[in-house]
C-alpha cells in the first residue's frame, strides 16, 4: 500500500522502494504488509482491495436547493420566534422565569435555535419506543404527538414485524433465549444482576477475570480490563494516557466519548483531516520541529487516536499508512474498535485482523460490547504494563460500578460462538454471512443511482439524502412500509451531508434485504435522491446467491451519470 509520502507501507514500517545502492526493491515479498509466504497458506480475504474510495459529488443544484432549505428554515425560525416573543404564538420550548430576568442566563437561547425552529419539525423520527428483542424483526410502540412534535404520546397500538435496519447487531447475537444463553442465566442465579461496587474495591469478581483473559486471547494482546460502560472507556481512560504537555492528534470524524475524553486530559488537541495520512504526518511533522507553544519544548508524548470503523461515515481506518508514520515519528497510537471488532477480519478481530498487521503495532485497544457482542461495555488492552497501570489509574475503575457479571457472561458466550470454543457455533459463519451481506446490499444500491459513503466492506451504509425536508420524508416513507432506518442530519453531519444510516446484520435474510431494496428503488424516484442511475427506469433485478460473493471489485463498477 502507498503512503502519503510516496514510500511503500510493509507491516507498518515506511519504507522507500529504493536501496541504499539506488536499485529497486522487489515488491514480490510482501503485498499490503502481509509476507507473501503467509499469502500462500491462506487465501488473501481483504488485502487485495483498496480501502481509499472516491465517491461521486451530487448535481450543483443538489447542494444549492440544501443550503436554500436551511436558509428558509432559518428565516421562518427567526418570525416565529418574534411571534413568539410577542406572545402570537405559544413558546413551548424551556425559557427563563421571570423571575431571574438579572441572573445569567441558564438556558442559551441562540445555541437551542436549531433544535426549537428546525429539529423541531422533524423530531417525530427520533427516539422510537422498541418492545422487542433487536432481531431481524422487531416491534415498535406507535407514537402520535397533537402539538406538532413538542411532546408525544403513545396510541397503544404496536407496529409489529418492522425490518429492523437500524441496530448495531451486526452478528446477529442480540435474539430472544436460546440454549446457548444458558450460562448466562446460571450466571444470573450465581452472582445476583450487579455487583454494587467498584473495580478498584470489592467488585472484580471471577467471572470479569475469565472475560478479561478470554478477551485479550482473541484480540492477541498480553492483557485487557473490561469495563461497564462503553462511552466511559474513552471517556474516563483517555487521561490516564495524556496530560498537560502532551499532544493529542485526533481524526475530525472521532466519536464524542473520544472529544470528551481528550479534552478531560489537559493535553493540547489538534485535529488531522479525516482519514488522511497526509494531513497526519503534516501535524506529526510540525510537532516535532516547533515543539510546545512558546517554549520550543519537545512534547512529552505524541498520542493518535482514530477509530477502527466510523460510524457516521461508515468509513474504515487506514490503519497501515497510520501505523508506519506513527513509527516513523515516534508517537502512540489509540485505537477505537467500538464498530469494527467482531464485523471485519476473517476472524471478526477488528481493522488490525483486516489488514493483517502485528498486534505490537497498535499501543492501546479499546473496544465496545455493545455492537457486535449483544451486550454492552467496552475494554481496553494493549501490554501488560499498560493494562496494569490502567487498573491503577482509571477513573472509570476507581469510581465507576463493575460490569454487571450477567453482562459478562453474555460477553463471555459471544466470544466463545466467535471462536467457536467447544463446538463450531456459528461464528466464523456469521462474520462470512455479514460480508455477503454487506457486498449484496451496497452493490444494490449503487446500481440504482444512490450515492454512498464508506467502505466496501463496513457494516455501516450511510446513503446521502442532502436536504432536510428530505430526510423526514425518508424515514417517514420507510417506516410505512414497515422499515426501521435512522436518518441523520446536522450538526451530527455536514450542513449539506444529510443521510440515511442502513446498519447491516449477519442475520438478515436475503428476503429481508430484497424487501428494502425494492422500497428503497420506489422510494428514491419519489423523493429524487437517484443521482446517479444507471438506467432510466431504476429497477434492478434480484441477484442470484452467488453474485453475493463474486470477488468483483466495486470499482469495476464506475459512478458516472448517463450520459
Amino acid at each position: 500500500m502507498a503512503s502519503a509520502t510516496g514510500s511503500n507501507t510493509i507491516n507498518g514500517t515506511l519504507q522507500n522502494s529504493k536501496t541504499r545502492n539506488g536499485k529497486w526493491q522487489s515488491p514480490d515479498h510482501v503485498k499490503n504488509g502481509i509476507p507473501k509466504e503467509a499469502q500462500q497458506k491462506r487465501k488473501p480475504h481483504y488485502w487485495d482491495k483498496s480501502i481509499s474510495q472516491a465517491h461521486p459529488e451530487p448535481p450543483l443544484y443538489t447542494i444549492i436547493l440544501t443550503h436554500m432549505g436551511y436558509a428558509i428554515g432559518t428565516l421562518f425560525g427567526y418570525l416565529r420566534d418574534f411571534m413568539r416573543k410577542k406572545g402570537i404564538e405559544k413558546c413551548n420550548a424551556a425559557v427563563e422565569r421571570k423571575e431571574q430576568k438579572d441572573f445569567v442566563p441558564l438556558y442559551q437561547d441562540f445555541e437551542n435555535f436549531y433544535k426549537r425552529n428546525l429539529y423541531m419539525r422533524i423530531r417525530d423520527n427520533w427516539s422510537h419506543t422498541v418492545c422487542s428483542s433487536p432481531e431481524p424483526y422487531f416491534d415498535m410502540m406507535e407514537k402520535v404527538s397533537d402539538d406538532y412534535n413538542w411532546t408525544f404520546r403513545h396510541t397503544g397500538r404496536v407496529i409489529k414485524n418492522v425490518i429492523n435496519m437500524a441496530s448495531y447487531n451486526y452478528l446477529g447475537l442480540a435474539v430472544k433465549y436460546d440454549e446457548s444463553m444458558k450460562t448466562v442465566k446460571d450466571s444470573l442465579e450465581t452472582y445476583g444482576v450487579g455487583v454494587a461496587s467498584t473495580r478498584c474495591e470489592m467488585g472484580t469478581l471471577d467471572i470479569h477475570k475469565e472475560l478479561e483473559d478470554l478477551m485479550a486471547k482473541f484480540l492477541n494482546v498480553e492483557a485487557v480490563m473490561v469495563f461497564g460502560m462503553g462511552f466511559a472507556t474513552n471517556a474516563m481512560n483517555i487521561p490516564v494516557f495524556a496530560g498537560k504537555g502532551c499532544l493529542i492528534l485526533s481524526d475530525e470524524m472521532n466519536h464524542t466519548s473520544i472529544v470528551l475524553g481528550a479534552r478531560l486530559t489537559g493535553a493540547t488537541i489538534r485535529p488531522f483531516k479525516h482519514n488522511n495520512a497526509q494531513s497526519l504526518e503534516k501535524l506529526l511533522r510540525e510537532a516535532i520541529i516547533r515543539g510546545q507553544p512558546r517554549t520550543g519544548r519537545a512534547w512529552k508524548k505524541i498520542l493518535i487516536l482514530v477509530e477502527g470503523i466510523y460510524s457516521m461515515e461508515g468509513s474504515i481506518v487506514i490503519l497501515p499508512q497510520i501505523v508506519a508514520l506513527k513509527k516513523k515519528y515516534k508517537a502512540y497510537l489509540y485505537i477505537d474498535e467500538a464498530h469494527s471488532i467482531g464485523a471485519v477480519g476473517s476472524n471478526g478481530q477488528g481493522v488490525r485482523d483486516f489488514y493483517g498487521l502485528d498486534p505490537d503495532d497498535i499501543d492501546v485497544y479499546m473496544g465496545t460490547f455493545t455492537k457486535s457482542f449483544a451486550a454492552t461495555g467496552g475494554y481496553i488492552g494493549g501490554k501488560k504494563e499498560i493494562v496494569d497501570y490502567v487498573r491503577t489509574q482509571s477513573h472509570s475503575g476507581a469510581y465507576a460500578t463493575s460490569m454487571s457479571p450477567v453482562i459478562a457472561a453474555q460477553t463471555i458466550r459471544s466470544l466463545k460462538i466467535l471462536m467457536a470454543y467447544g463446538m463450531d457455533l456459528g461464528g466464523w459463519d456469521r462474520v462470512k454471512q455479514l460480508e455477503t451481506n454487506i457486498k449484496y446490499f451496497r452493490k444494490r444500491l449503487i446500481e440504482m443511482g444512490f450515492i454512498l459513503y464508506g467502505n466496501d466492506n463496513s457494516p455501516i451504509v450511510p446513503v446521502l439524502l442532502y436536504m432536510p425536508a428530505k430526510v423526514a420524508a425518508f424515514a417517514r416513507y420507510l417506516l410505512k412500509k414497515k422499515i426501521g432506518v435512522v436518518v441523520v442530519g446536522f450538526p451530527a453531519t455536514a450542513l449539506a451531508e444529510s443521510r440515511a444510516r442502513f446498519s447491516i446484520s449477519s442475520a438478515h435474510t436475503r428476503e429481508m434485504l430484497d424487501t428494502v431494496l425494492e422500497v428503497l428503488d420506489k422510494l428514491g424516484d419519489l423523493v429524487n435522491v437517484k443521482y446517479f442511475p444507471y438506467k432510466k427506469s431504476g429497477r434492478a433485478v434480484p441477484y442470484a446467491e452467488k453474485s453475493s460473493d463474486n470477488e468483483a471489485s466495486f470499482d469495476e463498477m464506475s459512478p458516472e451519470p448517463e450520459a
